[in-house]
């Protein structure tokens, strides 16, 4: 391949904090390649998450490689593109996306990182009851992750309702009846007394939007606690979570394995999972254990 140098970047909110840059940098570096990877937020910029179109556009005109989109723009992306995989409109989300000969495809490496980081660090936890909180972008992708993992019922929970059922129809359609169902974030605390495990896919825990997204009170042994925001690793809820004596799972694994599988969309190599975990560990100030198969 003779391409040895490489424009990417992230669109989002609140991201200064985000890992992405020095991940991608640094395996680059290991691999003999150039990587700028730039950071285009839009609470920077001033602009609105409807601007995310003007600036895919942008970046793909200034001669970007391709991008990642994080929060809020994983879902209003996708009108400005002009390709899905299949997996991303499946999921009507996109976290990645590629240029190539004047086009920009939408992919999504979300729903294989997570599935991926949860098969390593959650290997033996029942997956018959499954509470998920949060049905944005990152919520379709992991709903999708747990559900092709084996899990037997997904109840999503949002603030939007319209939002979760939405998910929860599009889950059944792809699924089968029966698999996932939608409820408001007043059922909560019903529904985690009967299950098995949540998953959390809202902001709620990154650095820009610190806090837990429900009561601590709501946690008990028994109970596993998957989280995907990374930064910090500890969140609050990991934190609480732990603190209950409940199995958890931290989003440094996500955002690796997510990363690894956009790398090598971006240059057409093969990283090391194995060294990106080891550098998500050290940056972020928090161990993310390696194990023999990653």
């Amino acid at each position: 391949m003779s391409q040895t140098s490489y424009l990417v970047g992230l669109i989002g909110s609140g991201i200064g904090p985000s890992l992405s840059p020095a991940l991608h940098e640094r395996e680059a570096d290991r691999q003999g390649l150039r990587c700028l990877y730039r950071l285009i937020d839009i609470d920077t910029l001033g602009v609105g998450p409807e601007a995310v179109g003007d600036l895919v556009r942008a970046a793909r005109d200034v001669g970007f490689d391709g991008l990642n989109i994080t929060h809020p723009c994983k879902q209003l992306v996708i009108g400005h593109l002009d390709d899905l995989t299949a997996q991303a409109a499946a999921l009507g989300a996109v976290n990645t996306v590629v240029f190539e000969d004047g086009r920009a495809t939408g992919h999504n490496t979300d729903v294989t990182g997570f599935a991926a980081s949860f098969a390593r660090g959650l290997p033996d936890v029942s997956l018959e009851r499954v509470v998920q909180l949060g049905a944005g972008g990152a919520g379709a992708a992991v709903a999708h992750a747990v559900l092709t993992l084996g899990a037997g019922h997904v109840t999503v929970v949002d603030a939007l309702p319209d939002r979760a059922a939405a998910l929860a129809a599009a889950l059944r359609r792809h699924f089968g009846a029966g698999r996932a169902a939608a409820a408001a974030p007043d059922a909560l605390g019903p529904l985690l007394a009967r299950a098995d495990g949540i998953v959390h896919a809202t902001p709620t825990g990154m650095a820009a939007h610190p806090g837990l997204p429900f009561p601590a009170r709501l946690l008990r042994p028994g109970l596993w606690v998957a989280e995907v925001v990374y930064r910090p690793l500890e969140t609050e809820l990991v934190r609480a979570a732990r603190a209950a004596g409940c199995a958890t799972l931290d989003g440094g694994g996500m955002a690796v394995f997510q990363a690894v599988d956009a790398f090598r969309l971006f240059t057409g190599r093969e990283p090391d999972p194995a060294r990106m975990l080891a550098d998500i560990s050290e940056l972020a100030g928090s161990p993310v254990p390696a194990t023999e198969n990653v």
